[in-house]
């Protein structure tokens, strides 16, 4: 029944219904605000609930693009106007819907001007966001892919701290400038193949010399949205100006747009060329793994050692995917959807605090567990699962890409081991200076207890991010065939080149 309905395109497409009921809400009083909140809300909140069908109606066991919508968009020209889903994009498509409330939420009294600019731009954020994952066309991938960064540009820049439109400028170049290269690599692709059609490119055999420089474009795009170091410096500045909403977007949805990136297009497409790059990789991996974690542990800003983090768990992330094997790319795809989570979550408590104090120097707290207990469980709950502890999903995705690395190279999983040491190090170290200790400053003090909303928000994040450390299977099942099939792709150019050789 539902292979009759346009799901995605309505799941896609819902938001920009909230958007227009927003434009038509009148006059600028707290009312009209308030309308525009709940109008964002139950819009977004309704957007994830038929999302759920793409779960409940979804084949585990098969491999194909499921859901599928498919038509001309630009008559004779092979550009078509084409969506579905398989178990790759099906479970970020989920992730999305299910933070933007959660964000909204989040937001809910901190912004305090503009409010219904703000609601506008999260919305059309959401059916950019969902677009991208659904899209099986490249020409409208694109446009979803760099539609994502104007709604995060004005939410940086006009609801941001104090060097907002320098963070938000910073940005938008960043990962512009890598864009300009993938879209030069679509038209050349188009070139060859005679379509943008991501299913039939994916079995177009592109020659070796062609996929070395489309590998090259699509690169430049994907390593800056991962972020890979070294284009990982306009995360930092992005995360600490951006206002907490924005931050749990952009940890969790946008920096997975680059790992997703490598699995859609570079694995499947350009087998040989990934083969060529795979130790490049894992030495711009290791150097993130290690460095950043370095710089974190050096961090007196909590959004800043976060962000940081976020650049050290992604490095697994890459390690993953390109040891081609089936362990590490689907403990790649688990690391994203768990740090989808974990990063929301973790920015959301430092929102928590400084909604509070209005600072976000570690030196300044101390003691919180004294005042806000429950507070202290939430954050302790997401500071073991960011360090991998077992029974959180954070462990999952890091043991399946230390055997992935291991199987591709001992000295591999050694390397990207110490990550953990390190994250450990640096999460355990911003734990008890803001949490434990005696509650000796005054603001501390008189910090009030988490309120129902906030409770709202963090509950739901603590269960899946407890449940898929638990109970992994019901996104295993949904990984597994399609990653499967992507493996065995890279594995036969493997044979093909060791034979050659």
């Amino acid at each position: 029944m539902l292979s009759s309905w346009p799901i995605l395109s309505i799941i896609t497409f819902l938001p920009l219904l909230g958007v227009l009921f927003i434009l038509l809400a009148s006059g600028d009083s707290k009312s009209s605000e308030h309308n525009c909140k709940m109008v964002t809300i139950w819009v977004s909140s309704f957007t994830f609930v038929v999302s759920l069908l793409l779960y409940f109606g979804f084949d585990p066991a098969a491999v194909g693009y499921q859901f599928e919508e498919q038509f001309d968009w630009i008559e004779g020209s092979g550009i078509t106007y084409h969506l579905g889903v398989d178990g790759i994009s099906m479970p970020f498509i989920l992730l999305s819907t299910f933070l933007t409330p959660l964000s909204v939420l989040a937001s809910w009294h901190s912004i305090k001007h503009r409010v219904r600019e703000f609601m506008i731009s999260f919305l059309v954020l959401e059916t950019m966001m969902v677009g991208m994952f659904a899209s099986l066309d490249l020409m409208m991938f694109y446009l979803f892919f760099e539609g994502v960064l104007i709604p995060m540009f004005l939410i940086i820049g006009i609801w941001g701290g104090p060097r907002r439109v320098y963070a938000a400028f910073k940005f938008f170049l960043y990962t512009l400038l890598g864009s300009v290269l993938m879209l030069v690599c679509i038209m050349i692709m188009y070139l060859q193949g005679g379509t943008t059609d991501i299913p039939a490119l994916s079995n177009f055999s592109f020659s070796s010399e062609y996929q070395f420089w489309l590998f090259i474009g699509f690169f430049a795009s994907f390593a800056v949205k991962v972020p890979m170091w070294p284009f990982h410096t306009w995360l930092p500045d992005a995360h600490v100006e951006a206002p907490t909403a924005g931050s749990m977007i952009l940890a969790g949805i946008l920096l997975k747009m680059g790992g997703y990136g490598f699995i859609r297009f570079s694995l499947p497409m350009f087998p040989d060329a990934s083969l060529y790059f795979a130790p490049f990789i894992f030495v711009l991996s290791i150097v993130a793994i290690i460095y950043t974690s370095l710089v974190a542990l050096a961090q007196t800003d909590m959004k800043k050692l976060i962000a940081y983090s976020s650049v050290a768990h992604m490095g697994f992330v890459t390690i993953g995917i390109f040891t081609f094997n089936e362990q590490g790319i689907t403990g790649a795809m688990f690391q994203m959807i768990s740090h989808g989570l974990v990063s929301a979550a973790l920015f959301f408590c430092v929102g928590v605090v400084y909604d509070r104090l209005h600072t976000r120097k570690i030196t300044d707290y101390g003691g919180v567990a004294d005042v806000m207990p429950n507070y202290a469980v939430f954050f302790m709950i997401m500071m073991l699962a960011s360090v991998g502890l077992p029974g959180t999903s954070g462990f999952i995705g890091e043991i399946l890409v230390l055997v992935g690395a291991y199987k591709t190279s001992s000295s591999l999983a050694f390397f990207a081991a110490t990550g953990l040491v390190l994250g450990a190090t640096y999460m355990l170290w911003l734990y008890r200076r803001v949490v434990f200790g005696r509650a000796e400053k005054g603001e501390v003090i008189r910090m009030p207890a988490l309120t129902n909303r906030e409770i709202g928000i963090l509950l739901p994040l603590t269960i899946f991010i407890l449940w898929f450390g638990v109970y992994p299977a019901p996104l295993l099942d949904i990984l597994n065939p399609v990653i499967s099939t992507i493996s065995d792709t890279v594995s036969q150019t493997q044979l093909v080149v060791s034979s050659l050789q």
